[in-house]
C-alpha cells in the first residue's frame, strides 16, 4: 500500500483548518450554494477527496445518501469518528471508501450519482484533467458536479497583504503557491475547468466565490460573530466583482438529463 501522505496533516486539517472562522465559513457557504443545485432528498451523493466528511455529513443529515471516497486512511478515520457521533439514522446514510479519486468510477462499481463533490482537491494535483474526467464519468444524467478550486487570478493578494512584495509581484504570473498547510497548491480558472467539464459531457451551470473577506483577515473564533461573517461571504460569493476576487471558487456543472 502507498504511504498515506495526508496522515501527518490530518489533525491540522480537521482540528485546526476546519475549526477556524475561515473553515466554518467555507463549509456554510459551500453548503448553501450546493442546496441551490441538488435535487430533493434522498439523492445519491459522492464526495471525492471528502476527508473527514465536513461537506457531505450535513447532506446526510438532510436525508441524502452519501459516499465519501478518500485516498487517506487517516482522513477516513477522522470521518468515521465524526460520523460515529451522529444519530444512527444519519450514520446509516454514509458510506466510506478508500482509494484515489482518479479511479472513482471503478471504485464505486460504475454507479452513477445525482451529485459528485470534489472540494479542495484539484489544487493538490499536478494536472486536474484525469481527476475531472473520472468525476464526470460518475455523474448521472441530470446530475451535478461540484468543484472547489484555488483561484488562479488572485494569487498576488495574500503575499501583498502580508507585505511580501517581491512574492506578490511574482504571483501575477504564477500558477501555484504554498498554501496554509505548507504544501504546494496549484491554481485553476473557471474557464479552464469549464473546458475540462465540457470534454466530460457536462456544462457549467454556475460559479461562485467562497472566501473573500474571511481569507484575508485574522478572525479569532472566540470573539467573532461567525454567522454574520458567513452571511456577508455568502452574499459576496454570487456577485461581481466580489466573487472574482475570492480566494477559491466553486464551479457547478450539470449533465443533460
Amino acid at each position: 500500500m502507498p504511504d498515506d501522505t495526508w496522515a501527518a496533516l490530518a489533525d491540522a486539517f480537521v482540528d485546526d483548518a476546519y475549526a477556524t472562522v475561515k473553515g466554518r465559513v467555507r463549509t456554510y457557504v459551500l453548503h448553501q450554494q450546493l442546496l441551490a443545485h441538488l435535487p430533493t432528498a434522498p439523492a445519491a451523493v459522492l464526495d471525492v477527496g471528502g476527508g473527514a466528511a465536513h461537506q457531505s455529513l450535513p447532506l446526510a443529515r438532510l436525508g441524502h445518501e452519501v459516499t465519501v471516497l478518500d485516498p487517506s486512511p487517516a482522513m477516513l478515520a477522522r470521518a468515521r469518528q465524526r460520523i460515529g457521533a451522529e444519530p444512527e439514522s444519519v450514520q446509516g446514510r454514509v458510506r466510506l471508501l478508500e482509494g484515489p479519486g482518479e479511479q472513482a468510477d471503478v471504485l464505486t462499481g460504475g454507479r452513477l450519482f445525482d451529485a459528485v463533490l470534489c472540494h479542495g482537491v484539484l489544487m493538490y494535483l499536478p494536472d486536474p484533467a484525469p481527476m475531472v474526467a473520472a468525476l464526470c464519468r460518475c455523474v448521472a444524467p441530470g446530475g451535478v458536479l461540484s468543484l472547489m478550486a484555488l483561484n488562479g487570478r488572485t494569487l498576488a493578494v495574500r503575499p501583498a497583504l502580508e507585505r511580501r512584495w517581491s512574492e506578490a509581484l511574482a504571483a501575477f504570473d504564477a500558477g501555484s503557491e504554498i498554501g496554509v498547510l505548507g504544501t504546494e497548491t496549484r491554481a485553476d480558472t473557471v474557464e479552464g475547468l469549464s473546458g475540462l467539464l465540457r470534454d466530460g459531457g457536462l456544462e457549467a451551470e454556475a460559479w461562485y466565490g467562497v472566501w473573500l473577506f474571511a481569507d484575508w483577515l485574522d478572525l479569532p473564533l472566540d470573539t467573532t460573530d461567525v454567522e454574520a461573517v458567513a452571511e456577508v461571504e455568502l452574499r459576496a460569493a454570487s456577485r461581481d466583482p466580489y466573487r472574482q476576487l475570492s480566494r477559491v471558487f466553486h464551479l457547478v456543472a450539470r449533465r443533460a438529463a
